[in-house]
C-alpha cells in the first residue's frame, strides 16, 4: 500500500469520525446493503463503519477468519487448535494436570480419553467444555 493510499483511508477515518447518526447510517447502508441493527450507539456505528473501510482498503481479513468469527457469532464452538505433541496444562485446586494431545485424542496420566470435556469432567466432577476448560477455546 502506498502512502497516498494510507492518506486516504485516513481521510475517510476522519470523515467517518466527524459524521452525525444520520449519515452513519447513510454510509452504513452504503457499505452493507441493509440499515444497521436498532439501537446501536453512534460510537459502535463509525467504529464498525471504520473497521469496514480499513478492511475494505487494506484487503480484510482471510476466508479462515471470517467463518470462525461467524460461528463464534452464531454460538457454534471453535475447533481446539491444540496439534499433536502439544501438552495443555490446567491447575485445578490445588493440583496441575498435564494433558499430551496425540493424534484421535488425549492422553493424561497413562490413560487416553477421547475427548476434552471426558477429561474435566473426570478433574471436577461436573460437566464442562473441555475446550474452554484447558484454554483452547
Amino acid at each position: 500500500m502506498s502512502g497516498g493510499e494510507i492518506d486516504q483511508v485516513l481521510i475517510l477515518i476522519a470523515e467517518i469520525e466527524a459524521c452525525g447518526r444520520e449519515a452513519c447510517l447513510d454510509r452504513w447502508r452504503a457499505a452493507f446493503g441493509r440499515p444497521p441493527p436498532k439501537h446501536l450507539s453512534l460510537q459502535f456505528l463509525k467504529r464498525v463503519l471504520i473497521w469496514e473501510a480499513q478492511n475494505k482498503a487494506l484487503g480484510g481479513v482471510s476466508a479462515k477468519t471470517v467463518r470462525r468469527l461467524e460461528n463464534l457469532a452464531a454460538g457454534k464452538a471453535a475447533p481446539a487448535t491444540a496439534k499433536p505433541g502439544s501438552f495443555l496444562v490446567r491447575e485445578w485446586n490445588g493440583r496441575t494436570y498435564q494433558v499430551e494431545v496425540i493424534d484421535g485424542g488425549y492422553v493424561m496420566d497413562g490413560k487416553n480419553w477421547r475427548s476434552l470435556s471426558a477429561i474435566a469432567k473426570h478433574i471436577t466432577g461436573a460437566h464442562w467444555s473441555g475446550p474452554r476448560f484447558f484454554g483452547v477455546q
